[in-house]
């Protein structure tokens, strides 16, 4: 599959714009889930969310449509990947497996200053479950921040996979790449304005990138030119696999309409 998507999707610039008159925050997610087949939940990146959230999430969309979930910044830019099982077990046990059968891949996005270090990315690729199963039993080693143990619960055994998005050329390393494919983790490819080092290298049986900006990061849209360049890397990439593609490039409100755009290119929708 080709899953074509936003980073998030509670933006009020899109309101009015994006979102016409008359759709409410509430169904602002199950509009886009019209237009679009997947999406990031970024709201996990900054704070704990709860799993009849993820729950209603998955409600609002379609049968076929799948959630990426962005991994929490305590884990990648506080505790930068170290002393992670118990971090980890409560993100899960937060209430992600409740997507159920719209799990998508978990993205692992790292701060600019975090520098490849060998050992401590083996030791935290080894913790990362690879199945819904596996990640239920890690989210039982949870600690008293999870008050209960509704989120531990699954449906059924579903693969679970992953994806890095470091921001530092020291990634550029044939030892990461090694262990990125040992584990089937995917190495984000971020198109971030040339602001941090872009990586193209597949480590994974699926392809993850992430558009931030085509000029400008965060702000600037992508013309016509270069989105008919990422239709082709893409229709390259699926080749080999499934390609998750996520605009985050949401400021100007050019991020749904890129990703439509790029949907259209590529035949979905």
């Amino acid at each position: 599959m080709i899953r074509i998507g936003t980073s998030g999707w509670v933006y009020p610039p899109w309101r009015g714009t994006f979102y016409p008159k008359g759709v409410t925050q509430k169904r602002e997610l199950a509009y886009l889930a019209e237009r679009l087949n997947s999406v990031e939940i970024n709201g996990t990146f900054y704070g704990r969310q709860r799993p009849a959230s993820f729950r209603s999430w998955a409600a609002q969309t379609p049968d076929d449509f799948v959630f990426a979930t962005k991994a929490p910044r305590f884990i990648t830019h506080m505790k930068r990947l170290r002393d992670a099982e118990t971090p980890v077990a409560n993100f899960f046990a937060s209430g992600v497996l409740m997507l159920q059968n719209k799990i998508g891949p978990i993205l692992w996005q790292l701060p600019a200053t975090f520098r490849f270090d060998a050992d401590v990315l083996a030791e935290f690729l080894g913790l990362l479950p690879q199945s819904t199963a596996a990640a239920a039993k890690l989210s039982a080693r949870h600690d008293h921040r999870i008050e209960d143990d509704e989120g531990l619960r699954i449906d059924a055994d579903r693969p679970l996979r992953h994806a890095l998005e470091p921001r530092h050329v020291s990634f550029q390393d044939e030892k990461c790449l090694r262990l990125l494919r040992d584990h089937n983790v995917a190495l984000v490819v971020a198109d971030t304005a040339k602001k941090w080092p872009y990586f193209e290298e597949l480590t994974a049986d699926f392809a993850y990138a992430r558009l931030h900006g085509d000029v400008e990061l965060y702000t600037s849209g992508y013309t016509d030119e270069a989105l008919d360049r990422w239709a082709a890397k893409v229709r390259e990439w699926h080749r080999r696999g499934d390609v998750h593609v996520y605009f985050d490039n949401d400021a100007k409100v050019r991020a749904p309409v890129d990703a439509i755009g790029l949907s259209r290119r590529l035949g979905i929708g």
